[in-house]
């Protein structure tokens, strides 16, 4: 009996018996497993035999020298069992066995046949197993065979011809077999590439015809995964030699240029820069940090991935202004003149741009004032900005802030990111190519704030002149000096404006325009301007006062006079479709011609207002925007009830409080006001701001509520072209409000 204790399912497995009678075409060999190899009918095949049982196969080997040869499904597999191996293996003959110095066996194998694996007859200490000869099917020698057999030959060429790994001789033996079958055995146990599962799937085919279809797939596969690779080696190839030739030039080249004492374009780069770098005024340590980097920049090769990098460093730092100033002696009478010219009105700015200059005649070093115009849209702020520049004969520097979120777009990006910047504050001293001029950040009001940083934040330090003289951007990472920057931020409102930020700008208000003041800037300004940009004459078209009143009236409610532009524009842009129409004639602008030309009335007029006050409960306030002042309804009703108060409009915590505030007023006056003192009880109160969709908050609408409240409680109505405003307290005051220009516009 063998030895049956490493039989894992602890089986006996008889000895196998000499003279057992087999049938006829079966024969009981020792099997051999092999891992990540197939071996082929008459192929010869080295094989390295590590594993104890394989060893002990080899050495037990009588003068039959026959083995079956076999493939694992799985080369992992260390001890395998019937399972692991394939059914379909070849008869193979050993032919010589050299002994190794680590026990192992290195031995010559060559295949003889295909052959079925039937029953293992032991497992220990090697297997055994009964095998059949599988016969194949006789080659068909018409002329599909022959062209299949022709074909697969010239690809297996094309393939051995153009792989770096494979010997010619290949094709010699290939070319010398006549057989189709065999030809296909060779080939395949020939191919590297080919996976350990298609040899398989090939040794078990024994149709002739169906294994040269088969492995014909494969090698036209083969052939295109050659010739891409070769194409791919190729175009890597060609590259890399036109460096290297672009070099050996390179190299060459220098070498010329030294031995006629010229110098090479990376050197006449770097004196150009160093150039730059001595004629920029940099201060001393802003200097010495340039040319430490001109210094490594010296010796990078141009092809160096920080070559680039590092040079547009350096010529960023040499073109900065930073010792170029405007340096105009400014005259005070023609700085006047020119904002006079500019813009009408707006005397406490002008005030203060002329004070300011005042004192720079006195004090040149002085500082620049940090100004925020604040104001409803339309009345000058950016435009009132190009001309202090333009009185002060500095250049203008702009930017929006409305909408920016990333504190990087400010100081910049470190120059460790791909594509690295300065800010748009550095940014914008290269364009105007001074150290003073007149930047203007418009919509402070409006700056984001997420993840990527608070912009509010970086401008704490910009806009302090205690600190920006030390003004470090993120990409220069160096100081640079912004404190004789004139400063002027824009806002529509100051809330929204972090209160640390607040208080480092000097506030000035813009308010509003009435009517006679949107005249003037109408026929100084406006019309002059939409006439000329529209291409016609003064004497193509004329503009009455009265006209322009009606425009403004009934077509634009606003505190500034962008509309009234626009509006202005429309007349004139008509004017010019008439006469290149063919009409020629003058065009003035009436009531009847705004009509037609614009449409019907935009604007709410008296006696729509009087229309919704004719009941008691109604009454008309006045609100502040940021668009200028408006006209405030409040509604009130009351139905029978117990007590209750309702308030709608989409109304704000303070606007509620303020409702609560007027409520407790009245019922407190209700015996001075002529009411009940019970009213309430048998009452519900219901009051409403329109619109309903538009957010609506702040105090200024206390006596408003109070007088819708009262007028609803005794009957009596509110007189229709009467609005006011203020906030009122629980004993009867009212406070002051602001916003009172823009409130007294919307009443008008």
């Amino acid at each position: 009996m063998a030895d049956t204790s490493k039989n894992p399912k602890n089986e006996s497995i008889p000895e196998p018996v000499k003279d057992i009678q087999l049938p006829e075409g079966e024969r009981s060999l020792p099997v051999l497993p092999v891992r990540d190899t197939v071996l082929f009918p008459h192929a010869v095949l080295p094989l390295t035999v590590g594993r104890d049982s394989s060893v002990q196969l080899i050495n037990q080997l009588g003068e039959e020298k026959s083995i079956v040869v076999v493939a694992q499904r799985e080369a992992r597999v260390d001890t395998p069992q019937p399972t692991d191996l394939y059914s379909i293996g070849t008869l193979a003959t050993v032919h010589k066995v050299v002994k190794m110095p680590n026990q192992s066996l290195f031995v010559f194998t060559e295949g003889v046949e295909r052959v079925h694996v039937r029953d293992y007859q032991q497992l220990t200490p090697f297997m055994r197993a009964t095998v059949e000869t599988i016969s194949e099917s006789k080659a068909d020698t018409g002329p599909e065979i022959e062209a299949l057999q022709r074909n697969v030959l010239t690809l297996f060429q094309q393939i051995v011809t153009g792989s770096p790994t494979l010997s010619d001789e290949l094709q010699t033996v290939a070319i010398n077999i006549e057989e189709p079958g065999r030809l296909v055995d060779f080939i395949a146990s020939s191919l590297p590439s080919l996976s350990t599962t298609d040899k398989q799937e090939i040794l078990e085919i024994t149709d002739v015809k169906l294994r040269l279809q088969k492995i014909n797939k494969h090698l036209a596969k083969e052939l295109e995964v050659q010739q891409l690779r070769n194409k791919i080696q190729t175009e890597v190839q060609d590259q890399v030699q036109q460096s290297q030739r672009e070099y050996y030039l390179r190299e060459q080249m220098k070498a010329i240029q030294k031995e006629l004492g010229e110098q090479d374009e990376t050197q006449r780069d770097t004196e150009d820069l160093k150039k730059k770098i001595e004629a920029a005024g940099m201060p001393e340590d802003v200097k010495k940090e340039a040319l430490k980097e001109l210094t490594r920049l010296g010796r990078m090769s141009p092809m160096a991935a920080d070559y680039s990098l590092t040079r547009s460093y350096i010529e960023w730092l040499a073109v900065l202004p930073w010792s170029k100033s405007s340096g105009t002696d400014v005259d005070i009478t023609k700085a006047k003149e020119i904002l006079d010219e500019d813009h009408y009105d707006l005397q406490k700015v002008k005030d203060r741009i002329l004070d300011y200059l005042s004192v720079r005649r006195l004090k040149p070093g002085m500082k620049g004032p940090i100004l925020c115009f604040v104001g409803p849209p339309g009345v000058g702020k950016t435009s009132l900005g190009r001309s202090i520049a333009r009185s002060l004969g500095r250049k203008f520097a702009r930017i929006s802030l409305g909408g920016m979120h990333d504190e990087a777009e400010l100081r910049g990006h470190r120059r460790t990111y791909i594509g690295a910047l300065p800010g748009q504050i550095i940014q914008n001293l290269r364009r105007a190519e001074t150290n003073d001029p007149v930047f203007m950040m418009d919509e402070v009001d409006k700056l984001g704030r997420d993840f990527r940083g608070d912009p509010a934040s970086a401008l704490l330090e910009v806009l302090d002149p205690e600190q920006n003289f030390t003004f470090r951007d993120n990409y220069l990472d160096v100081p640079f000096d912004l404190s004789k920057v004139l400063f002027i931020c824009t806002a529509n409102m100051l809330d929204p404006i972090p209160e640390p930020l607040r208080d480092r700008m000097e506030i000035i208000e813009l308010q509003g325009y009435i009517e006679d003041e949107k005249v003037h800037i109408a026929y100084r300004y406006l019309i002059p301007r939409q006439i000329e940009e529209n291409g016609i004459t003064p004497e193509q078209i004329e503009f009455p006062e009265e006209g322009v009143r009606y425009i403004i009236r009934h077509y634009t409610r606003e505190a500034g006079v962008r509309n009234l532009e626009r509006n202005i524009g429309t007349m004139c842009r008509k004017q010019a479709r008439r006469i290149a129409e063919g009409k020629t004639d003058k065009l003035v602008v009436t009531k009847e011609i705004v009509q037609e030309f614009l449409g019907g009335i935009k604007v709410r007029v008296d006696t729509e207002i009087a229309e919704r006050t004719k009941r008691p409960g109604v009454a008309v306030g006045l609100a502040w925007t940021p668009a200028g002042g408006d006209v405030l309804f409040i509604e009130a009703n009351k139905m029978k009830g117990k007590g209750g108060f309702t308030m709608t409009g989409q109304l704000g915590q303070v606007m509620q409080e303020s409702m609560q505030a007027a409520l407790t007023w009245v019922r407190s006056n209700a015996r001075q006001l002529g009411l009940d003192e019970e009213f309430l009880k048998e009452l519900d109160i219901h009051i409403h701001v329109p619109a309903g969709a538009v957010p609506k908050d702040g105090p200024s609408a206390g006596v408003t509520m109070a007088t819708a409240l009262v007028s609803l409680l005794t009957g009596k109505q509110v007189h229709p072209l009467t609005a006011m405003t203020g906030e009122i307290t629980l004993s009867g005051n009212v406070l002051p409000v602001g916003g009172i220009k823009e409130k007294v516009l919307a009443a008008k």
